[in-house]
């Protein structure tokens, strides 16, 4: 275990102060961003593109049209990621909870289509162990340290997920090992990825250790900690209810994030670092 890094604690706001955070908030949603092209590679107009989705019922709301400046970052990074070659990638999207992976990892998606290329589409969050592992084995996933610890399915993830979408993997993937609402199984339902495919996935802890071996491009998106605890308490409230989505991200998100923060350091692991700050004007920092 990587020893505690004292430069990386984030000033987390107080909950209290969190409902008069005057950023306007958007959702965290699927996208699907028209981006124009100009891509690294060369493009093939009769390749058949392909966008593969995980079967999880865990799914967000669509999101209002990309602003000009978040099509042009999106772009940008569009290209970085194309220009890594021309076989299977994968691509992760990292990020305290609330800041707004998932639309990006769904517009990046997008945006790589535009460049002929198909895409699969992947949450770490459907790769976690069902909540009966948990009770049958006796482990904390409750707390802060527990859901950092011992929540992530690393084995299924590996195996289903990534080794096989990698430049000399199968292709045989699963996107999807237990449905994070459901408990569904879902470890049989297998694509066969095409060998130009980009995996996109998004989700926190990303950059663990378990997981180092396997991504082709990393990218830390950055949020400041009051904006993203307001968006991932807005987004849980639905299904969670205020009281219990403010409970969630006091007692066990931010407690494990911030564990991951100290023992892993993500952002300097990241080779793409963005501020997603305010959606609409999103800025690269590290490219």
């Amino acid at each position: 275990m990587a020893l505690p890094r004292s430069d990386t604690s984030t000033a987390w706001p107080d909950l209290a102060a969190v409902a008069h955070v005057h950023e306007r908030m958007l959702p965290d949603p699927m996208a699907q961003c028209g981006i124009s092209s100009g891509a690294a590679a060369p493009a093939c107009e009769d390749r058949e593109v392909t966008a593969y989705e995980s079967v999880s019922t865990w799914k967000q709301p669509p999101a209002p049209p990309a602003s000009e400046m978040r099509v042009r970052v999106i772009d940008e990074v569009t290209s970085h990621v194309c220009a890594i070659g021309s076989g299977r990638l994968r691509v992760v999207v990292d990020g305290l909870t609330g800041a707004g992976k998932t639309t990006f990892a769904d517009e990046l998606a997008a945006a790589i289509r535009e460049r002929r290329r198909s895409t699969l589409r992947a949450s770490l969050d459907d790769f976690k162990h069902p909540w009966r592992h948990a009770r049958a084995h006796g482990y904390d996933r409750v707390t802060g340290e527990g859901y950092y610890r011992n929540a992530h399915d690393f084995g299924s993830a590996q195996t289903l997920l990534l080794e096989p979408s990698g430049p000399t993997g199968t292709g045989k993937v699963v996107l999807c090992a237990h449905d994070p609402l459901t408990g569904a199984d879902h470890r049989s339902v297998v694509i066969d990825a095409p060998n130009d495919a980009v995996l996109v996935v998004d989700g926190v802890f990303a950059m663990r250790p378990e997981y180092d071996e396997y991504w082709d491009a990393r990218i830390w998106l950055h949020a400041e900690p009051a904006v993203a605890l307001t968006r991932g308490i807005r987004r849980d409230t639905e299904l969670e209810g205020y009281d219990e989505a403010v409970r969630l991200h006091n007692t066990r998100f931010r407690v494990g994030e911030q564990l991951y923060l100290d023992e892993v350091g993500p952002r300097d692991k990241a080779s793409i670092i963005i501020d997603n700050t305010d959606f609409e004007h999103p800025a690269i920092e590290r490219a």
